[in-house]
């Protein structure tokens, strides 16, 4: 049997049906054990089970990528990950912190995806707001938002990988 980091898929339908707080607790742990350069643990989580605030985040995501439809895909929480530009790897650890959160959202039975356009959705003066509001630095910038939830369809099977992409001196 393949571990977590083979089967993991991004999953775009999901119930609604909010998770459990302790499920959205380990998800969220697990991105604090994430990798960070000089061990800074600079980046931030932002974790959102509101109904209608993610409704919100939802529109300010699709209204970048001028559309009407669901960039989150009906998912009932969503976790922002935040990083410091100052901090010289500030953008990889946020990225570590992602990764680490939608395989231990897998390893749970949770689905998950990354979904991007973070960076857009904070650089605006709404969403500059919403960080003042959260207590988020004002020089932070997003990095992505992870969507979670029980899934709402099978788990999709991996494609098959692309060759030539190791190569080995």
């Amino acid at each position: 049997m393949k571990s977590t980091l083979f089967t993991r898929r991004s999953i775009r339908r999901y119930k609604n049906e909010q998770i459990k707080e302790n499920e959205l607790d380990y998800v969220l742990e697990a991105g604090l054990y994430a990798p960070s350069g000089r061990n800074l643990q600079a980046a931030v989580m932002v974790a959102v089970t509101d109904k209608a605030l993610v409704e919100h985040l939802a529109r300010m995501n699709a209204q970048i990528m001028e559309t009407d439809s669901d960039p989150f895909y009906g998912a009932p929480c969503v976790v922002i990950v935040f990083a410091d530009p100052t901090v010289r790897t500030g953008f990889e650890d946020g990225c570590l912190v992602m990764g680490n959160m939608l395989n231990a959202a897998h390893e749970i039975g949770l689905g998950s995806c990354w979904i991007h356009r973070a960076r857009q959705m904070f650089e605006s003066d709404e969403g500059k707001a919403l960080m003042e509001k959260w207590g988020v630095p004002a020089q932070y910038v997003g990095i992505g938002n992870c969507i979670l939830g029980y899934a709402d369809c099978e788990i999709p099977e991996a494609a098959p990988r692309r060759e030539g992409r190791i190569i080995k001196l």
